[in-house]
């Protein structure tokens, strides 16, 4: 199949424009007659390398298909009837175009969960093992809902991730803002008045004229290598696995954001597993899926290795006790789970555990950033008036009356 750009109209005469992938152009027709859409005209698709006017898929939207799908489930409504439904009511071009394919796919003879693994982009391998696995129970009802409060859970953790790096980069923005200011407009000004005095200058006002000059002369070179640094090391990242490693590793460390990154990771993952298992997937299997969730070579290479474990015979609790991922208090919570055969309770006590504490900690953590940000910039402007005052209170005191 090739990928084609379209322009179509719908039933109240609306334009459409889309791409869809088809074997030809009567394959093409075919398919958006079955969208309720008349072509007009449509050519192959250029690959881009990226695309300011195509929406993608968001959390949101995902959410939205669950909990419609959710509702219509229970209500007994059939698939192809449910599907068709959300498909009507959408104005969403990309995901209109999704629904479309899995209703044709699931009319060829596909489950829902097989349609959705030819969307990879949209619907991840956790996701299809979830919706396989409502299959197989019959629950596919209970198994959106779970999906939808879970991406909601999931969004709101994303909403406080962002918040706990937004914060000090805001901030820090403003310190770094008037820390040029300073050294390029107010020092320069104020050295000048000191020279004047033809005095011999100690060396913390020495060492503010020097740091002032760097600031003057080289300030792109200030801002433009941070930015290049940023840009390799991400690339080293991207291309080196070793590099990938160390990076998780050092997150994972950061004073003050380390601890609430591995509690945000350990909270999903413990999320996921739990809603993996008590949707009938196999322990093995929950710990595979959840690698790629955890997005942290360091906590996925532990899930490996705790899968190793479990698969050589030890149990749940001595594998994460072995491979030192979680900590004492959430150990004993999983061997409560194991022992009463209520594991997936015991993991969504731990995602409570860790979900609490990551809000109370960025709590704290943005208590602390201004603070600090206001003692590093009250030790930048001292260290100015300090070098500035300085000068002018020596020569005052050996004025002779």
């Amino acid at each position: 199949m090739s990928l084609f750009s379209y322009q179509a109209m719908d039933i109240s005469g609306k334009i459409v424009r889309g791409s869809i992938d088809a074997a030809n152009f009567s394959d093409i027709e075919l398919r958006l007659k079955r969208m309720d859409l008349d072509l007009i005209e449509c050519k192959p698709a250029r690959l881009q390398t990226f695309s300011l006017g195509k929406r993608s898929i968001k959390r949101p939207d995902l959410i939205n298909f669950c909990f419609y799908m959710e509702q219509l489930s229970s209500a007994g409504v059939p698939m192809l009837t449910a599907l068709a439904d959300l498909r009507d009511g959408l104005d969403h071009p990309r995901l209109h175009e999704i629904i479309s394919d899995l209703i044709e796919n699931i009319e060829g003879g596909l489950q829902l969960s097989q349609a959705m693994q030819l969307h990879p982009d949209t619907f991840d391998q956790s996701f299809v093992s979830l919706i396989a696995a409502g299959e197989h129970s019959g629950e596919l009802a209970e198994v959106f809902h779970s999906l939808t409060e879970t991406l909601k859970w999931q969004d709101e953790l994303a909403s406080q991730t962002k918040k706990l790096l937004m914060y000090p980069l805001f901030v820090g923005t403003i310190v770094l803002g008037i820390t040029f200011f300073l050294m390029i407009y107010l020092v320069p000004q104020l050295v000048g008045f000191i020279k004047n005095m033809g005095q011999e200058l100690p060396f913390h006002t020495k060492a503010l004229i020097f740091v002032s000059g760097i600031f003057i002369n080289y300030w792109y070179v200030i801002i433009i290598t941070p930015v290049l640094a940023w840009a390799a090391l991400t690339m080293l990242i991207k291309a080196d696995p070793r590099a990938r490693y160390k990076a998780d590793e050092c997150k994972l460390r950061v004073w003050l954001i380390g601890p609430i990154f591995r509690k945000i990771i350990l909270a999903r993952f413990a999320t996921f597993f739990a809603l993996m298992y008590a949707a009938g997937i196999s322990i093995l299997d929950c710990l595979e899926l959840s690698e790629a969730i955890v997005s942290n070579k360091v906590i996925e290479n532990g899930l490996r290795r705790a899968g190793q474990l479990i698969s050589e015979g030890q149990s749940v609790t001595a594998s994460f006790q072995s491979v030192g991922i979680f900590p004492p208090l959430v150990v004993s919570m999983l061997k409560v789970g194991e022992t009463t055969g209520a594991l997936d309770t015991a993991l969504r006590n731990v995602s409570y555990f860790y979900n609490r504490q990551v809000k109370e900690s960025i709590e704290k953590v943005q208590t602390m950033i201004e603070p600090i940000m206001t003692v590093t910039l009250g030790i930048i402007l001292g260290w100015i008036m300090m070098s500035v005052l300085g000068p002018i209170y020596d020569t005052i005191s050996k004025i002779k009356i």
